[in-house]
């Protein structure tokens, strides 16, 4: 009977004969591939190690480059595993998805001397801002001046819109009274019942000698069949896309995509808010459809129209993109009508995006929830914020704030839902409440203390964080802010309150496919 010791020594001699085999058949194969391909002999012997070497540089380097301008300590970790156990694929794949060029383009430096050029006799006292959104909010004032290039100006009135049929009506008949340009900006346009409409609309106004500007994201585009494009440019509409991809491909979760919807006309309305122009958000298109044999229910939104000197910020910021994405500038007064001031409302846009406004969002979110004395309440539909803003929602909670997170029970993006699921107990442990409202609402909205208003288009996750190109508003006014807050009790009212036993008692295997897809989050 063999001992340990012999069965160890037969082991080896067995895996040194098969080394010896395998060497002799790399040999074999590496002189008939030298002599197939005329390598020279010593290129022959040292093309691992020049391999190897390669490997080394390129994933060292890479992986720098990552450490150096990664923001994002969740992001530069996962490049840097990717580029480290892959040099050559993951490195490609750093290089071409990774790499944020935007930050260096002329344009965005451009925004420094652009968007300094405002009235003063529009901006507001601050002893008759305190006294009315009382002192913490007016703090908020402070940190937004730091934050955004544009002051907060007085003298705007503000008109909330909480389904698409209202918003897609005020919308288009603003496009049919304009008398000298129209400018708009969406993230999706369909050539569908509503985009149709909306080309009629703009094409009608072409005829009148209207200037129109349609700028539409590149990816965006790709979710109608037919694009939008085809029939605007046959009206001899002025029309461009957002940054198109290099491959041509609709990517769901592509980067460094313009989130903004926005549309102005003759400078004195400007609509803004989360609706992009599609049927999925009119009740009376998707009627029709059920009419027709689909069962379709319309989604919900929230969308709002500005009139007054806030308009022109907001002109400013499509300016900004239109020139960054075909070269011709806007900067000049055609574009440039000094506004009314119809009401009282002060008002600020919020651009953020992966280029030198790349953190507005978030400093504005987290200014917001440490000013917060009462209530906070909060309207997403997808609901991913980053460690900071988990903590910040947290620690907001555990003063004594009522914080209230008003999620969608359906969502059109499933792996997001998933990953939502996975950290909803860590805000209900702290004393959030989150409720599942019925259906699927794209509305983006947060309230403070019932005095003051953030809307637009950002959502409360990674991509429009970090990103994505977004255009918000904050609001220091009691009665939006109470109009939304009722808006979102209403929600409140028909929705499920979520608990930790809930999600406890989900069964296992989903709970581990939420935290797997959870994990993914940065870049879902």
């Amino acid at each position: 009977m063999l001992t340990a010791a012999d069965e160890l020594k037969r082991l080896i001699l067995n895996s040194f004969s098969f080394s010896m085999q395998n060497d002799e058949i790399l040999s074999i194969t590496s002189a008939s591939l030298t002599e197939q391909l005329m390598m020279p002999a010593w290129l022959s012997q040292s093309w691992p190690y020049i391999v190897l070497c390669a490997s080394v540089t390129i994933s060292l380097a890479a992986a720098i480059h990552v450490t150096m301008h990664k923001r994002d300590v969740r992001a530069a970790i996962g490049w840097v595993g990717l580029v480290l156990l892959s040099p050559f694929v993951g490195s490609t794949i750093y290089l071409i998805a990774g790499i944020n060029r935007i930050r260096v383009k002329r344009v965005s430096r451009r925004r420094d001397h652009i968007e300094a050029s405002h009235d003063q006799r529009l901006l507001p006292d601050e002893a008759s801002l305190t006294d009315n959104v009382g002192l913490a909010l007016t703090r908020q004032k402070l940190l937004a001046d730091r934050i955004s290039k544009f002051p907060l100006v007085e003298g705007n009135r503000v008109e909330v819109f909480s389904d698409g049929d209202n918003a897609y009506q005020a919308m288009l008949a603003a496009i049919d009274k304009a008398k000298h340009y129209i400018v708009l900006q969406s993230y999706i346009f369909d050539y569908d019942y509503i985009g149709r409409r909306f080309v009629d609309a703009l094409s009608g106004a072409q005829q009148r000698g209207v200037n129109i500007r349609v700028l539409v994201d590149a990816i965006g585009e790709k979710y109608s069949p037919r694009p939008v494009s085809r029939f605007l440019r046959r009206s001899g509409i002025a029309y461009a896309r957002f940054m198109p991809p290099k491959l041509g491909l609709r990517l769901a979760y592509a980067n460094m995509r313009s989130h903004r919807k926005l549309l102005i006309v003759d400078g004195q309305a400007g609509f803004t808010g989360g609706m992009n122009i599609r049927q999925a958000f009119s009740r009376e298109a998707c009627q029709q459809l059920s009419a027709n044999g689909k069962t379709v229910t319309a989604a919900k939104d929230t969308h709002f129209c500005l009139q007054g000197p806030v308009v022109q910020q907001l002109m400013y910021s499509f300016a900004h993109d239109w020139e960054f994405s075909c070269g011709e500038s806007l900067h000049h007064r055609h574009w440039f009508k000094p506004a009314a001031t119809p009401g009282y409302v002060p008002a600020r846009c919020i651009t953020s995006g992966p280029d030198q406004a790349l953190s507005s969002n978030h400093g504005m979110l987290l200014g917001a929830l440490a000013a917060a004395q009462q209530r906070v309440m909060l309207q997403s539909p997808y609901f991913l914020p980053d460690s900071a803003l988990l903590g910040a929602l947290m620690t907001t909670a555990r003063r004594g704030v009522t914080v209230d997170i008003v999620l969608p029970a359906e969502n059109n993006l499933r792996l997001v839902d998933y990953a939502m699921n996975a950290q909803l107990d860590l805000v209900i442990d702290a004393g959030c409440r989150v409720w599942r409202a019925p259906g699927f609402d794209h509305s983006k909205l947060l309230t403070v203390d019932g005095a003051w208003s953030y809307i637009g288009s950002s959502n409360l996750d990674p991509r429009s964080l970090r990103l994505n190109f977004e255009l918000d508003v904050e609001l220091y006014d009691r009665n939006l802010a109470v109009r939304l807050e009722q808006q979102m009790q209403a929600h409140i009212d028909a929705a499920e309150a979520q608990t930790t036993q809930q999600l406890a008692q989900q069964p296992f295997i989903k709970r581990l496919r939420n935290k797997l897809i959870w994990l993914a989050s940065p870049y879902l």
